[in-house]
């Protein structure tokens, strides 16, 4: 494709926000709808981890649990709906709140087929972050996340209201298939919408993004954008960009293509290559202090 008219890319490194208005406004792009704008639920008590015994022939006195790791593949289940994303109810009885300046807020996401068989605390990822169910309200079909403020400033979470759609998809289980690629829901950063270019009945979308996740992606290798799973096409480092094609199914299944120009979406580049690049990199040390 041609390349994109060359902008100043103010990149704040945490939590990897691009800032707006890196596009002039003649740049030709392709334009998209605006976003769409009682039964007590049940609410889970203050979240633990998750610890799984080892197998006896692996354990021994000093590691008798191991932790439970989640894992998605970025084959988006369903688009569900912000019901609600705001400051957590008061707790009754008076007391509470943690204190701080930058509290988290539930996220009330209404689903038509994720509630069966979702338990609190299960970890689902919610545009590619994973999250954990700390309420479940079936008679309004609602699942609510607590949101760290942590998660807040690193994801586009924080830019949700209430209207906005966001892709949902539960971690797997050992008898689920594994269509797309490992998606651990840990948002490597925050990538910004750059164009929207037709292709047949294909679209291009060209995302720019931080050095430090742009270094970690290759033409044809996975990225997860707002969880879902996509094959990367072009990688322009020198202009911070990068790119991939939505087929029609992906179009009619998640939330990217309902978004416009500047808006956000979460990245996360595969887990393979951020190992080989810690490896490569301890070599290359290993070699530097041998040689000086």
């Amino acid at each position: 494709m041609a390349p994109l008219p060359t902008a100043a890319a103010a990149v704040r490194c945490h939590p990897h926000i691009l800032r707006r208005g890196l596009l002039p406004a003649s740049s030709p792009l392709l334009p998209f709808a605006s976003r769409v704008a009682s039964s007590t639920p049940l609410r889970a008590q203050p979240l633990r981890f998750s610890l799984s015994p080892v197998p006896k022939s692996i354990s021994s006195s000093s590691a008798s649990h191991i932790p439970v790791r989640y894992l998605f593949t970025g084959i988006v289940e369903e688009v569900g709906r912000v019901r609600r994303i705001g400051p957590p109810p008061t707790p009754t009885g008076g007391g509470g709140g943690s204190g701080g300046d930058a509290p988290g807020v539930d996220l009330e996401v209404e689903t038509k087929n994720l509630l069966a068989g979702t338990q609190l605390g299960d970890s689902i990822a919610v545009d590619g972050t994973c999250l954990t169910v700390a309420a479940i309200d079936t008679a309004a079909s609602t699942l609510t996340f607590g949101v760290a403020p942590e998660t807040l400033r690193c994801t586009s979470l924080g830019e949700r209201v209430a209207g906005d759609d966001v892709n949902l998809e539960r971690a797997l289980t050992p008898a689920s298939r594994m269509g797309g690629h490992f998606v651990q829901g840990h948002v490597d950063g925050t990538g910004e919408i750059a164009a929207f270019r037709p292709e047949g009945d294909s679209i291009w979308v060209t995302v720019r993004a931080p050095p430090e996740i742009l270094s970690l992606l290759v033409p044809k290798g996975f990225v997860a954008v707002d969880g879902t799973s996509l094959t990367v096409v072009n990688v322009n480092e020198e202009e911070g960009w990068f790119d991939f094609m939505l087929v029609r199914y992906t179009q009619d299944n998640v939330v990217l293509p309902r978004k416009k120009v500047g808006d956000k979406v979460n990245l996360e580049a595969d887990i393979l290559g951020k190992y080989v690049v810690k490896l490569l990199a301890g070599r290359l040390e290993a070699t530097s202090k041998a040689n000086s």
